[in-house]
């Protein structure tokens, strides 16, 4: 007979998903992670992890034929049931482990629609999910056809960078070419151009199972990934009023990208903008994650909903052949306000409404979630904390440093 303990692989190159093994773990498994040697000393939870195991480099710069060596080699000892990726650059690493070693989940193709935004792009676009105009910069012609049709600004996107990092906005035809070419052969191919369309933009966070999507929450950025990204600031986010037209086509469109993409199982976190000026949605691009900048916390706090424990639940379901359940679901509200802090351990507690439910933990960050059932009183005092943030604790820093707020 099986054992009813099943294996787990955990990739992270970042320091998150402490919540996931925590609750993998609770859930009678045996649970081993992959990250970086240059993670070493963060505090994971080792109680809950039965063995780590050090990739030199970080990000892009694991060398995957020895990772999967490494991996195989365990599988020589222990029967490995699942591998999960906690973060946006482990998605490529995960896929390419489990279609080498024949694990069930997300492989490589359908891996490419959650990471590559040129993939996300055509996929949408094939599926007819409004998005804004794009073009690779494979074909010189084909770059024309773009400038010369569609009205600038434009933004030069990288196709696999986690966040805002690297976009650069361009205001004309010369201007794209020269940047292009300051690209050089190599990289341009790694770049999309797309048309900038101004506009509020929204996150849909959300757990599916077997297809479909069971939770989804609808968020707006107060201030948007690509303006924290390239000029510092404040970080804000908070969940929007309950079955209001926004809400409802947003999850509407977040389904039928999901559908369009393959996602089967777990956590997703997908980004739309609402136009300024014909007030439609559009998607602007999606991961097989949760969200970072700890909006999972948010998450949890507006609904009740553990994003990373639930995905857990998830993936433990799945490889035991039983069914999952989502937990009751509340409707209230949260938001959070986060920057960088010119202090290491910022003292945060002169932000003591009775509201405010969490504090960020990290060094040299300033942050609180405040939770609520009124979504007006969310908005007022994370307007509040932002400016007393910008005047006592913010810094800004390069943009190399700030590019991922995981």
């Amino acid at each position: 007979m099986e054992s009813p303990i099943k294996n787990f692989i955990c990739v992270s190159n970042y320091f998150k998903g402490n919540d996931f093994m925590i609750n993998l773990k609770k859930q009678g498994n045996k649970v081993y992670l992959i990250t970086s040697e240059k993670l070493r000393e963060k505090p994971w939870a080792f109680e809950y992890i039965d063995d780590i195991f050090f990739m030199p480099g970080q990000d892009v710069d694991w060398n995957l034929e020895e990772l999967l060596a490494g991996v195989a080699s365990v599988m020589r000892h222990k029967k490995i049931h699942g591998i999960v990726a906690l973060d946006d650059f482990d998605v490529e690493k995960a896929a390419y482990l489990r279609e080498n070693l024949r694990i069930d989940g997300m492989g490589q193709t359908t891996g490419r629609y959650f990471r590559d935004k040129l993939a996300m792009r055509m996929k949408a676009k094939d599926a007819g999910i409004p998005i804004p105009a794009f073009s690779s910069l494979f074909n010189d012609e084909e770059i024309n056809q773009f400038a010369d049709t569609v009205s600038p600004p434009w933004v030069l996107k990288p196709r696999s960078e986690a966040s805002a990092s690297g976009i650069m906005k361009v205001y004309s035809k010369e201007e794209l070419w020269q940047k292009i070419h300051e690209l050089g052969d190599t990289n341009r191919i790694k770049y999309l151009v797309e048309q900038f369309k101004p506009g509020a933009v929204f996150h849909c966070d959300g757990l599916n199972w077997r297809g479909k999507t069971l939770f989804s929450i609808t968020s707006q950025y107060l201030a948007t990934p690509m303006e924290i990204s390239q000029g510092g600031g404040i970080f804000r986010s908070a969940n929007i009023p309950y079955d209001t037209k926004d809400d409802k086509q947003i999850k509407k469109v977040n389904e039928q990208v999901l559908k369009a993409f393959g996602m089967q199982h777990g956590a997703n976190h997908t980004e739309f903008i609402k136009c300024n000026d014909d007030g439609k949605i559009y998607f602007l691009e999606t991961a097989s994650r949760v969200g970072g900048a700890h909006l999972a916390e948010m998450v949890e706090a507006a609904s009740g909903v553990n994003l990373w424990g639930e995905w857990a639940k998830i993936e433990d379901a799945l490889v035991k052949g039983q069914e999952y359940k989502l937990p009751k679901i509340k409707q209230e509200f949260a938001g959070i306000v986060l920057t960088l802090s010119k202090f290491e351990h910022p003292d945060l507690s002169g932000f003591n409404d009775a509201e405010v439910c969490f504090r960020v933990p990290l060094d040299y960050h300033a942050g609180l979630i405040v939770k609520s059932d009124n979504h007006t009183r969310v908005r007022a005092l994370l307007d509040d904390y932002a400016e007393r943030l910008i005047r006592d604790f913010a810094t800004v820093a390069q943009q190399e440093a700030v590019k991922k707020l995981h």
